[in-house]
């Protein structure tokens, strides 16, 4: 028989290292949540290499006494709760007590720390989970920790670590989500020596956004707030214009903690859904507040898995949420002419921000002194993989701030003038999202003023309106109103269906059969007729009349598919999808002369619908064009 053996305290810290510690990333989200539990409005991070070499977390919170700083290194120790029952009423980020002990096991740990009453500070050196230095000496109030050489005795864990350079984009990425979920904490983030980015830390949301991604993303959000049965949902979604081509811009916090939670994305993603182009995704950075016992935090090491009590319920709010917010925008897209290479007259530039006003003095400042700055992101950004030579190690350990931090320089890009530096002089369409403070154009009472002025290229109708030009496509317009009509059908259950002779019999297997049951009177609503045929065996005797043509087997199976995989809201992917080509089929096509009554019955129809903006697959069914725009062509105005 195998002896069984009691492993060393040395082999314990390791593994359960691994378990916290698994990259650079990591150590730094660890150090900068535990600085926000501390109190610390003002947070520096500091990298190089990566964070292989040397990551430095400067915090101007409440400090470690120095009889407490040698117990923060053990394993289990922590100033955030005292016994269970405090898991289910978490309030701070970190809770576990294994990120100090965790680091110091796999690196060279050095802490510099002090209370705010106390005259001195204490200097700690652990390395391996073995100490080796402790001092009295002079520090600013908070705490900075040095993490050197990370995984310096452990190189079989080190091996498998990637470039500095992603390592570091790895880094920049986690910090740019710390800055979004905090905007009250000013961060400060240098990699090889140059500011990635400082946030003002005054609780502006836009302002950090701006920071991060730059101007042409901020001009195009919408303020979101909506506060019920003890839940809270703010934030800033942006609008159709701005949609992206994956999930990467979907930014989720849940009581300050960055999280990855399918209900909160799904939610979103179905509020969008009438207003975005097929397989596009919303931007959106969302701040949920709950109270501690409604969610649990615990799911996975990392505390970005996060579990709901009564999913649906959130997932109905933070849809309502959305929905409304986006509904309450007027969604048309303005054409807007320039010509490239000529900058735009100060007139016709948006007025800017307060905090991009007080972003060019300071850039104007730092310029001055001739220093490095780092651009925001653009539109199209994905995350850098961050090159890093870290400022000379010799500087003092950190620069502490008595007070919150202010940005010393701000980044240069994407201020002023949305220019395209171009040598050729092109035309130029941008389209931009109309005002939406205006009064809006698209409503059954606006159309009494609508002035009908005919039809072009046999596809676009052209309608006057309060000194704005309406473009409206036919096939667009039309395929919209088909696709809701058969929406309606569904949702009144008056949809008409085709038997199907002979059934078509169908075998679900358990987890198949369980949604089914569910959703049986949502199937009978959309024209199926399915009745049992003896053990998992269902026949399809009847199909909606629409979809007759489609396998009912291989739809059925697809829609049970997508109902499993966790609440939904309004109609599933595969049924909305199904119902928008078939109403592409069935609306009148481009190229095609309607009459001036068939033109008007058809805008009739698109007012009464709650969003006329936009086809079942997101191409827009309207344009608008100004007449200021118009006569700046014909030179009518400078």
């Amino acid at each position: 028989m195998t002896e069984i053996r009691i492993l060393d305290e040395s082999t314990i810290d390791r593994i359960a290292a691994g378990e916290v510690v698994d990259r650079p990333a990591s150590v730094v989200k660890e150090l900068v949540e535990n600085a926000l539990d501390s109190g610390a409005d003002a947070v520096t991070v500091e990298i190089r290499d990566g964070g292989i070499t040397l990551i430095r977390v400067t915090d101007n919170g409440r400090g470690i006494a120095p009889d407490q700083v040698p117990r923060a290194f053990l394993r289990h120790a922590t100033s955030k709760i005292r016994s269970s029952d405090d898991l289910l009423q978490l309030h701070s980020l970190g809770f576990r007590g294994e990120a100090l002990s965790s680091i110091c096991a796999v690196a060279e740990v050095e802490m510099i720390t002090k209370e705010k009453d106390s005259l001195t500070g204490i200097r700690y050196v652990i390395a391996g989970g073995t100490q080796k230095e402790q001092e009295e000496i002079g520090a600013p109030e908070g705490t900075t920790i040095l993490v050197r050489n990370l995984f310096y005795n452990v190189p079989a864990r080190k091996k498998f670590l990637k470039t500095g350079q992603t390592e570091g984009g790895y880094i920049t990425d986690l910090m740019e989500h710390l800055a979004l979920s905090h905007p009250e904490v000013s961060f400060k983030y240098m990699a090889g020596g140059q500011l990635r980015f400082h946030t003002a830390g005054d609780g502006n949301l836009k302002e950090v956004v701006y920071r991060i991604y730059g101007r042409e993303i901020v001009r195009e959000l919408l303020w979101l707030e909506k506060e019920a049965d003890g839940r809270r949902l703010s934030g800033l979604i942006g609008t159709p214009v701005i949609g992206r081509a994956s999930r990467s811009f979907e930014t989720c916090f849940v009581n300050g903690r960055f999280v990855k939670s399918p209900v909160i994305a799904r939610a979103a993603e179905e509020a969008y859904k009438p207003w975005l182009m097929q397989h596009k995704f919303p931007f959106f950075v969302l701040h949920m507040q709950l109270e501690p016992d409604r969610l649990d935090v615990n799911v996975h090491p990392s505390k970005m898995e996060i579990r709901f009590h009564k999913e649906q319920e959130i997932a109905d709010f933070i849809y309502q949420a959305v929905k409304d917010t986006l509904t309450e925008t007027e969604m048309l897209k303005q054409i807007r002419f320039f010509e490239a290479g000529v900058k735009k007259e100060k007139k016709d530039q948006p007025v800017p921000e307060p905090f991009e006003k007080e972003a060019r003095r300071q850039m104007t400042a730092s310029g001055e002194q001739g220093m490095q700055i780092a651009a925001p992101r653009p539109a199209s950004y994905t995350p850098p993989e961050a090159g890093v030579s870290m400022v000379a190690e010799e500087a003092p350990f950190a620069r502490l701030l008595g007070g919150k931090e202010t940005p010393g320089h701000m980044d240069a890009g994407n201020i002023g003038s949305n220019v395209i530096k171009k040598d050729a002089h092109i035309l130029v369409e941008k389209p931009v999202q109309m005002n939406f403070f205006e009064e809006k154009l698209l409503t059954s009472e606006a159309r009494a003023e609508y002035r009908i002025l005919g039809q072009v290229f046999d596809t676009y109708w052209l309608i006057a309106i309060r000194e704005k030009l309406l473009f409206i496509d036919q096939h667009a317009a039309h395929e919209k109103v088909k696709y809701e009509r058969l929406l309606k059908q569904i949702r009144e259950g008056s949809v008409a269906s085709q038997q199907v002779s002979p059934p078509v019999i169908l075998t679900m297997s358990g987890r198949e059969e369980s949604v089914y049951r569910e959703y049986e009177g949502y199937f009978r609503r959309m024209g199926f007729e399915i009745e049992p045929f003896g053990g998992a065996s269902y026949a399809v005797r009847s199909i909606p009349l629409d979809l007759f043509g489609h396998s009912a087997a291989a739809l059925l199976s697809e829609v049970l598919d997508e109902l499993a995989e966790g609440p939904v809201r309004g109609e599933p992917d595969i049924i909305t999808d199904r119902l928008a080509s078939m109403a592409c089929k069935a609306a009148v096509k481009g190229n095609h002369a309607m009459s001036r009554k068939e033109a008007e019955s058809l805008i009739d129809e698109l007012l009464t619908l709650e969003n006329p903006y936009h086809c079942p697959h997101g191409r827009p069914t309207i344009v608008v064009m100004s007449k200021h725009e118009l006569e700046k062509k014909f030179n009518r105005i400078l």
